[in-house]
């Protein structure tokens, strides 16, 4: 068994992940190796290999890690069918990139024809926030949700309740509609946000406020609400969070 174990390094080596990731991944108990510090190293089995790919395939579909975490880890998760789900999206793709390669080659060929339909991604794009609308279903059942239900209980029942200091930030995010949601000052608003709600509400991580970016479009409450200081500022806020929390992750 000891001779089928890999240092940190050959893991690297053998998936292209960096040393430093594998290390983050370890130390948000995402994927621990089997043979833990041994002398000092951490020493991974097969399986351990084997569920690393298992993050790449749900990284590859656009799952940030704290939701890749819940996934793997639970009880009920089912290899196979997520296999399966990959695959589906991976043929998706494969689809469409098939359809530009032939744009391309038309296009070499002197076809003048205008088409555009070889870019679309709305197919993907589903399929994607199926398995995202899943992943937010389970997340309404975590202990981070019930804390924020029980806060907003006790703030006269009003939902969503939102105080001066949260207004001032989403109407300084409003003003900004004009310019794209990954501007550097709607991205410093949006970071002041996830301070507000883990100083007033609960520990707001990177996933946990991804996941709140769905609500604020998907939760007519919050829709409602939000949309009643600007038209529009729901999504807007919504893709601000998504390129916020995707920039985050690529500096992992």
């Amino acid at each position: 068994m000891k001779s089928q174990l890999k240092m940190v390094n050959e893991v690297a080596k053998l998936t292209g992940i960096t040393v430093r990731a594998l290390h983050y991944y370890d130390e948000i108990n995402l994927l621990k190796p089997s043979d833990n510090y041994q002398a000092g190293y951490r020493l991974y089995s097969n399986e351990d290999v084997e569920t690393l790919q298992q993050i790449m395939f749900l990284k590859e579909i656009g799952f940030e890690l704290k939701q890749i975490k819940d996934i793997i880890h639970n009880p009920q998760f089912d290899k196979r069918r997520a296999l399966e789900n990959h695959k589906e999206i991976l043929i998706l793709k494969k689809k469409r990139i098939e359809e530009l390669i032939k744009l391309v080659d038309s296009k070499l060929e002197g076809d003048s024809n205008l088409s555009f339909s070889e870019f679309d991604e709305s197919s993907i794009i589903a399929k994607q926030k199926e398995y995202h609308e899943e992943v937010l279903k389970r997340w309404k059942n975590t202990q981070a949700y019930k804390e924020f239900e029980e806060k907003q209980s006790k703030r006269n029942n009003e939902f969503p309740d939102i105080d001066k200091a949260a207004k001032k930030i989403f109407g300084e995010i409003a003003e900004c509609m004009e310019s794209p949601p990954s501007c550097k000052k709607v991205q410093h608003l949006i970071s002041l946000w996830q301070n507000y709600i883990t100083e007033n509400y609960y520990n707001c991580t990177n996933e946990i406020l991804q996941c709140l970016a769905s609500m604020y479009v998907e939760d007519e409450r919050f829709k409602t609400y939000i949309n009643s200081i600007d038209d529009d500022l729901a999504q807007y806020i919504n893709e601000a969070i998504n390129f916020y929390c995707e920039s985050k992750k690529r500096k992992l």
